[in-house]
């Protein structure tokens, strides 16, 4: 441990829980970095302290000795609790910082959170940052993929730190300033939202795979460590072929079946699809992904259900098992290309809402290495905005259209067999009924349209004219023109 009394540190991390002490390791690693820490309770400090000599950390008793030990502008990244835990740091932070420090949340905070803490802190003078941080503890040890909000002032500051620790893909590190106050973390809540939606699209894979085929856990394994050679190559990919091939100790069981089938959430992806909804983006295969969490958590309501009719799925049994897998794989990938889709659809609304300039390219790079979707087909994806910058919808790329052109007989075949099976496939499903109805040349939307003028008298607009209408329905029902109510 460093000596505290001079300014020495030129970066602090406040909060020593595991994502707290691992991030300051991290910093404290990186040639240049002297890492002030601080936690409310000393214990904790001293922990870290004593299990991590090497680090050379300058540790502080309390705020005023914490602020005191880093260089100006000070610069220091919260990683407690969100919410209040988070408010409760930033109101002490603000006390012993001046105007032109730097204030970072490294939390996974709601984006609405951090533009109301940004504003409130930029009265200070003091720099408010929401950066979101992904990756999990390794990540946060080994390099995470980080996503800093923020003013372009502290940019200059945590821009040259970030990118010490960050993960590095094909040279480059993983992290861009993303834009101004909530950002960051708006983007970061996308990439959960994303990451609920990618976990559950495999997850249906592997229960058709073992449903169909009867194949077991750890074959099941080897499918997936198959795929990951391949264009699937991705960071959940390879660690359900993990999970999948470990043996439960206690039981000689694989794992998996010794594991309670009810999923857990922390609410990033509960807050993507409650943003999507406000800002009017379709994003149902991440919906669906976080409904299936909420259905899997009612176990009264499930075992209500139980002896409901449908047909019996342990029937199902596939007679060309490779094709079959084959079918799952490419479904798996055209699903996937949706929810990333969906998801950058997002990002553009978000950005267009509170004004950012967020640059999508930028944000597939950053998500390639150190995150928990990293993908190898992210690449793609810089590529389609580089190519064209304004793309609609990242699905009508010429490669994602290509792959989803090749692959939607297979996704096709998949969802039916899943219908008849009786086996719950809401992601599978609901994307391929996303992209049907992306591409459809007319929607039941007009009938919609009609009814909600009907009783409401919504009004509707015409393909052959211009202008807006509504129909006299408890009159003579004669059209009128009339003032837009949508």
């Amino acid at each position: 441990m460093a000596e505290t009394g001079a300014a020495q540190a030129n970066i602090g991390v406040v909060g020593m829980a595991v994502m707290g002490s691992n991030l300051a390791r991290n910093l404290a690693s990186r040639e240049g970095n002297t890492v002030a820490i601080y936690n409310r309770s000393w214990e904790k400090t001293q922990t870290v302290l004593d299990e991590h000599p090497e680090a050379g950390f300058v540790a502080a008793h309390d705020y005023a000795e914490f602020a005191a030990a880093l260089q100006k502008p000070r610069a220091a990244i919260i990683m407690v609790k969100a919410g209040g835990p988070t408010d409760a740091v930033i109101d002490e932070l603000v006390k012993v910082f001046e105007p032109g420090d730097i204030i970072v949340d490294g939390g996974n905070a709601l984006f609405t959170d951090t533009i109301r803490r940004e504003k409130a802190v930029r009265e200070t003078g003091i720099n408010f940052v929401g950066a979101g941080i992904s990756g999990g503890e390794e990540g946060a040890l080994l390099g995470p993929s980080i996503m800093p909000g923020g003013s372009d002032e502290s940019w200059v500051t945590l821009g040259p730190i970030l990118r010490s620790i960050a993960a590095v893909a094909d040279g480059e590190p993983c992290v861009t300033h993303v834009g101004h106050d909530g950002a960051g973390h708006f983007v970061k809540m996308v990439h959960n939202g994303i990451e609920y939606a990618d976990m559950q699209l495999i997850a249906e894979a592997y229960d058709l795979i073992r449903r169909g085929t009867g194949k077991s856990p750890s074959e099941i394994a080897d499918v997936f460590a198959e795929w990951n050679k391949g264009e699937l190559e991705s960071y959940l990919i390879e660690i359900t072929a993990e999970v999948l091939r470990q043996v439960d100790a206690k039981t000689g069981t694989p794992l998996v079946d010794v594991i309670l089938d009810q999923a857990a959430a922390k609410g990033t992806g509960a807050w993507t699809v409650q943003t999507a909804l406000d800002l009017g983006i379709p994003v149902s295969g991440i919906a669906e992904a976080v409904f299936a969490r909420s259905l899997s958590s009612k176990p009264a309501q499930r075992a209500a259900a139980s002896a409901l009719p449908g047909p019996s799925s342990d029937e199902f049994q596939v007679d060309d098992v490779d094709g079959f897998i084959e079918d799952v794989r490419q479904a798996l990938y055209a699903s996937k290309i949706i929810a990333y889709s969906q998801g950058f659809d997002e990002i553009v609304a978000g950005a267009e809402q509170y004004g950012w300039d967020i640059k999508k390219g930028e944000i597939a790079k950053i998500w390639r290495a150190g995150c928990i979707i990293r993908a190898r087909f992210l690449n793609r994806i810089t590529e389609a905005y580089a190519e064209n910058p304004g793309l609609v919808a990242l699905v009508t790329a010429p490669f994602f259209t290509d792959v989803v052109s090749k692959a939607q007989d297979s996704w096709r075949r998949v969802v039916v067999a899943a219908t008849q099976a009786g086996i719950p496939s809401p992601a599978f499903s609901s994307s391929l009924a996303y992209y049907d109805g992306l591409r459809a040349d007319r929607l039941p939307a007009a009938l919609v349209q009609g009814q909600r003028d009907f009783f409401g008298a919504h009004t509707y607009k015409r393909v052959d004219a211009e202008g807006t209408f509504h129909t006299l329905w408890s009159g003579d029902r004669t059209e009128i023109e009339a003032e837009d109510t949508h």
